[in-house]
């Protein structure tokens, strides 16, 4: 393999030539540290580099010969934990934990044969679709500097885009694979509730509505790593039980004649859809007929305002409770500049609901999404754009703001077509389909039935195979 084969391959694709003996996992190792030492002074999707363990790892003889072996890899700064690394969330407040344990994600990835690049950029906390911490400075995205690789898991789409490495890890509690993916160029699935465990830092995160699964420029690396990483704690509240078929042969089989619904326009109050993203909706609506499956127009299958504000107040409970207990850790409260302002509202607003509101948000929540679940379950999938725009120049989303501003004018107006999947647990996944006229990658979602990952793959590999994406990259790369 030649270093410029390198930012051509999938994940998978470098793990069968170190398995053919045609290269090493130290030399795939010192190129993505070439490529990242090259490009993170640009695009800043970095938060901490581990160099020096990559290479430890992919030095080792008992490096696992696991499907992924010897392929680099990033963790996003947010939640998941690995022993020794840094466990700031991207947050002043914690800018001095480290981890004192791995993740059972994360050990499933060393199993896999994977070696640490570092940990990527993410916004502070999570709570945004751009990637802008005050502690780590801006992440760029490398199909156009000035705008957003999207957020929250912007540096590993950054990362992934620019070709440093093939897969990073990602979560996703409002859209924070699938917008990274739309904007960045690159495969983004949210998996069902339940499928991928936060233990044991958290049983779950907004009741199962937060997912962890990874970026990457393949479906088949997506599929595998899925096969890789999902698997629930026995007694955690969401099981998903893992399939009789894995996830990776889905990839690979065609979908047969779908019924697929189309979603067109925005729910009222929020973002209007770009005119270059109508369109690239319209396209894939033609091009899945070209390939025999059934698309019917529906309006949007979800009431989304008063989703929404359950979900919001779901998120300031949970978000005022594992704040609060980090005094424990850290010594005292946060205060000053250790927080953005919208945490600081936000945990405000968490702390003002009652329990009895609380229960009575969870019920409703459930209610809901059983109904929305139900009605959606009458298509095999639902095609709608992941976000209704290209990537937003930096600054849009501003956590100075309140946490009612923020929602209501910057964070949810985006989120017309994310946020009730996480509400509702159904697995959904963007695909880089379509760009714009000046080159801007667009995102195409699908969202599937409940725990069915494996007819989105069926789908995603179709198409993957009807118009590729594999060779377009970044100006910037050359």
């Amino acid at each position: 393999m030649s270093f410029a084969e390198y930012g051509e391959l999938d994940g998978l694709a470098l793990a069968e030539l170190v398995r053919a003996k045609e290269i090493t996992p130290g030399e795939i190792i010192e190129e993505a540290i070439r490529r990242a030492e090259a490009l993170n002074p640009e695009l800043n999707f970095l938060s901490f580099d581990a160099f020096d363990e990559g290479r430890r790892m992919a030095a080792d003889a008992a490096l696992p010969d696991g499907p992924f072996k010897g392929v680099p890899w990033l963790v996003k700064e947010l939640a998941t934990a690995w022993e020794g690394q840094p466990a700031t969330n991207a947050c002043p407040y914690m800018k001095d934990l480290v981890a004192t344990f791995d993740s059972h994600a994360v050990t499933r990835v060393k199993a896999a044969g994977f070696t640490l690049l570092g940990k990527s950029n993410t916004p502070e906390l999570g709570w945004s679709l751009s990637c802008e911490p005050k502690l780590f400075g801006i992440a760029r995205n490398p199909w156009d500097v000035s705008r957003t690789p999207g957020g929250s898991s912007g540096g590993a789409a950054a990362a992934v885009a620019a070709r440093v490495l093939p897969i990073a890890e990602a979560s996703d509690g409002a859209g924070s694979i699938r917008v990274p993916a739309s904007h960045s160029g690159l495969v983004g699935l949210k998996p069902a509730r339940g499928r991928v465990s936060a233990a044991p830092a958290a049983i779950e995160f907004y009741y199962g509505g937060a997912i962890f699964l990874c970026l990457s420029r393949s479906v088949r690396d997506t599929a595998a790593y899925l096969d890789v990483v999902n698997g629930s704690r026995p007694g955690e509240p969401y099981y998903s039980p893992k399939p009789a078929t894995p996830f990776l042969d889905a990839a690979s089989t065609p979908p047969g004649k779908l019924k697929i619904a189309m979603v067109t326009d925005s729910p009222t109050g929020c973002t209007p859809l770009d005119s270059e993203v109508a369109a690239a909706v319209q396209a894939t609506a033609t091009l899945l007929q070209e390939l025999g499956h059934r698309v019917e127009a529906e309006p949007i299958p979800y009431d989304f305002w008063p989703l929404m504000d359950i979900y919001m107040r779901i998120t300031a409970v949970q978000t005022a409770g594992r704040i609060g207990r980090l005094k424990t850790v850290i010594g005292h409260a946060p205060e000053g500049d250790e927080l953005e302002p919208l945490y600081f509202s936000m945990i405000d607003k968490g702390r003002a609901i009652s329990g009895v509101q609380h229960f009575n948000d969870i019920e409703a929540m459930r209610k809901t999404c059983c109904d929305m679940v139900e009605k959606m379950a009458a298509y095999d999938a639902w095609l709608m754009p992941t976000i209704a725009l290209p990537a937003r120049e930096h600054g849009w989303y501003d956590m100075a703001l309140d946490v009612e501003t923020y929602n209501k004018t910057r964070m949810l107006p985006d989120c017309a077509f994310l946020a009730p999947m996480n509400a509702s647990g159904q697995p959904a996944i963007s695909l880089p389909l379509h760009s714009t006229k000046g080159g801007l990658p667009i995102g195409m979602q699908f969202v599937g039935g409940e725990r069915d990952e494996a007819v989105l793959l069926r789908l995603a590999g179709q198409l993957e195979e009807a118009l590729p994406w594999k060779g377009r990259k970044p100006a910037m790369l050359g």
